[in-house]
């Protein structure tokens, strides 16, 4: 039974009960349609609703968007609800979102417990809400806090809830409030149903409008849900919950909704995998960091954040000074943007030791070295960490790139070391790749995983590579666009493209952010490995000649004014004027379409390969890290997934074009080849382990 009733007198109880988030599901929906014909039949007095387990309700059930629609419909049974002779009362509490919420809006009364979330995420899902809630919202809160909520899918504290009406009370007990509340006061709590939204100055719309585009660019969702609220201001609500009901059942089939539902499930996923899971995590209370740089001092500040003490380890005195100095601007900022509390901040950083005495990290349970990007340094620093480090304790590489095998075996015991990959700034991105080397033992990597939740961060397991899985594609990305810049087009051309598929930046964009040096020193750490027949683009490295080491000198590929902004350097496409001279390469043109296939083109055949290695486990692994370390456009699905809605053949059949120009960089993964074969699909791949 998802829907659980009883009654005490006049008073009748209704449990969603279907865990783990008591969805919304059709099972939902005829519970809830028999329970108001039940609790009419009885002529109670008031029904009053609630979730059992840890929530209320966390909106409609995803899986079911795949389905063509079941009667009874969510939009219906609340309508049942709203005009029902029985007032029902919604108690909530854990959090009410989506369809949750909308059942909660359909109520004559609505109370929650004190830390209740309360929101409509729909647009997130790539859909608007589909229950009432772009109709009911406005009515009962007015239009200037719905478009606050509805179009960014933001959801609001119970306090917040409480300041705008969108909730009657708060409670500790919220069904005993209910059950006590006073019949007068219910008989006098008008139905949202009977409300209006008041008038809303057109200018509004436009400016939520601006916002939705600026913050969801190429997102359908946010600009069709605010069309419903504009409209709900002129149509008769039964107008707005048709409209409404129609504009959500077509996005749902829409490829920007199946998309965002993969990654939605996907992140959901992204956990502990079976064969590790009866692996115990060691307990860790204190972790050492080495190193207070930009990513030391990040992910510091992050392991500070999740309740961990905390010991940084720097050279000397001087970089215990400049590490003191990023970790404590970390904390400054966060109290100055409202993000915590002095309060909190002080207690945190309570918890934080900086020293150059490696020995004050004994006690660590875990040691994260997130020292510069150099096997040598990292040797010493392993190194020193292991004489004064408990045997047990687990040690973690921060590596973006270095081969973590080699340095295990400069360890007396190679199995307590695993990669933890974090990406910049460590506090703020949500991936976390778990590097599994050759020896890395199941309680390093448990420990990784639970590091992992404990930061609510997207675990992903990696094998060893260069680059693992995320770094391996962005070379592979910056290489195909390099040749593009020396063949065809200059780095504001290839940005313009990438923006227009939807990232948030270009390559060239992100390399200035990030600094040209980093590249530049991996570049030189390849040489020595690097296929003498493969091309070779020197532009970059005629940049580092030049000084142009991206915004922090400013310039790079683009200038970067004292005023802010990034100009055009006409500098940096004479440079690759003179490089293709220099290789009598005969340049072209290049469209924009022409440039994002290539480089998506390059991305995924690399992609492909890392998933024939094994190197990833799935299609859906490689969608998390891009989504959440790269920033491919989320409403894409990640690389994979947008790989197979193009399809495995008509990929192939584009790189095969592309591998008679270059047999060596377009050489066609053997993945994609088998998947184009048997007409299937990435997703489904599974390497041979």
């Amino acid at each position: 039974m998802t829907i659980l009733t009883r009654h005490e007198g006049t008073t009748g109880y209704v449990v969603l009960d279907n865990p783990p988030v008591n969805a919304m599901n059709l099972e939902v929906c005829q519970g809830l349609l028999a329970a108001v014909e039940w609790a009419e039949a009885l002529q109670l007095e008031r029904v009053i609703v609630s979730g059992a387990g840890r929530i209320f309700a966390a909106g409609g059930d995803a899986r079911e968007f795949d389905a063509p629609p079941v009667a009874p419909h969510l939009p219906d049974v609340l309508d049942r609800i709203e005009n029902s002779t029985v007032p029902w009362i919604a108690a909530a509490h854990g959090a009410a979102l989506g369809g949750g919420l909308e059942l909660m809006l359909a109520c004559r009364y609505r109370v929650v417990a004190p830390r209740t979330q309360l929101g409509l995420p729909e647009v997130t899902l790539g859909v608007v809400p589909g229950a009432g809630g772009t109709q009911r919202l406005p009515r009962l809160i007015g239009m200037e806090q719905a478009l606050g909520m509805i179009p960014t899918g933001r959801a609001i504290t119970a306090a917040q809830a409480k300041d705008i009406g969108l909730i009657d009370e708060i409670d500790d007990d919220p069904v005993f409030f209910a059950d006590t509340t006073n019949a007068e006061w219910l008989g006098m709590a008008v139905p949202v149903c009977e409300l209006n939204t008041g008038e809303t100055p057109a200018e509004r719309f436009d400016e939520a409008r601006a916002i939705a585009a600026k913050r969801t660019p190429n997102q359908v969702a946010p600009l069709e849900a605010i069309k419903l609220m504009e409209a709900a201001q002129k149509v008769s609500l039964a107008d707005g919950l048709k409209a409404e009901r129609e504009v959500f059942t077509a996005l749902r089939n829409a490829e920007q909704a199946k998309a965002l539902r993969h990654i939605f499930f996907a992140e959901r996923a992204a956990k502990v995998p079976d064969w590790l899971a009866d692996t115990v995590a060691p307990k860790v209370t204190e972790i050492a960091v080495v190193g207070g740089g930009t990513m030391g001092a990040g992910i510091a500040y992050a392991l500070l954040s999740a309740g961990y003490q905390v010991c940084v380890l720097e050279m000397d005195a001087d970089g215990v000074k400049r590490a003191e100095g990023n970790i404590g601007r970390l904390f400054d900022d966060g109290v100055k943007r409202g993000r915590l509390t002095g309060e909190i901040a002080q207690t945190r950083r309570a918890a934080l030791t900086v020293t150059d005495d490696y020995a004050k990290a004994a006690n660590a349970g875990l040691a994260i070295e997130a020292a510069f990007e150099s096997m040598e340094v990292k040797a010493q620093v392993l190194g020193a960490l292991e004489t004064v480090l408990a045997p047990e304790t687990v040690i973690a590489t921060n590596t973006s790139y270095l081969d973590i095998n080699e340095m295990a075996k400069g360890l007396k015991d190679p199995s307590r070391l695993v990669g933890l990959h974090f990406f910049v700034p460590a506090y703020i991105m949500k991936l976390l790749e778990i590097v599994r080397g050759d020896a890395t033992s199941d309680a390093a990597l448990a420990l990784g995983f639970d590091l992992a939740k404990r930061l609510r961060k997207v675990p992903v397991l990696s094998g060893v590579c260069d680059g693992f899985i995320g770094n391996r594609i962005l070379a592979r990305y910056r290489e195909a666009a390099d040749t593009i810049l020396m063949d065809a087009a200059t780095p504001w051309e290839v940005d313009e493209a990438m923006v227009g598929f939807g990232y948030a930046m270009g390559p060239y964009e992100a390399q200035d952010l990030s600094g040209l040096d980093i590249a530049h020193a991996n570049r030189r750490r390849q040489d020595a490995t690097r296929d003498p027949k493969r091309r070779y683009i020197p532009i970059a490295d005629r940049m580092i000649e030049l000084g142009k080491l991206g915004k922090k000198t400013g310039a790079g590929w683009y200038r970067y004014p004292g005023g802010g902004g990034k100009v055009e350097d006409p500098i940096v496409a004479d440079l690759a004027l003179e490089e293709a001279h220099f290789a009598k390469v005969m340049r072209c043109e290049y469209t924009e379409t022409e440039i994002t296939n290539r480089l998506l083109l390059a991305m995924i055949n690399e992609a492909a390969d890392i998933l024939g290695e094994g190197i990833a486990a799935t299609a859906r692994d490689i969608d998390l890290v891009t989504v959440f370390g790269y920033g491919f456009p989320r409403w894409r699905g990640g690389l994979m997934c947008y790989a197979d809605t193009l399809g495995a053949k008509a990929i192939v059949q584009q790189l095969e074009v592309l591998e008679q120009e270059d047999p060596i960089a377009w050489r066609i993964s053997p993945v994609l080849r088998q998947v184009a074969r048997t007409d299937g699909r990435l997703a489904d791949f599974v390497a041979d382990q």
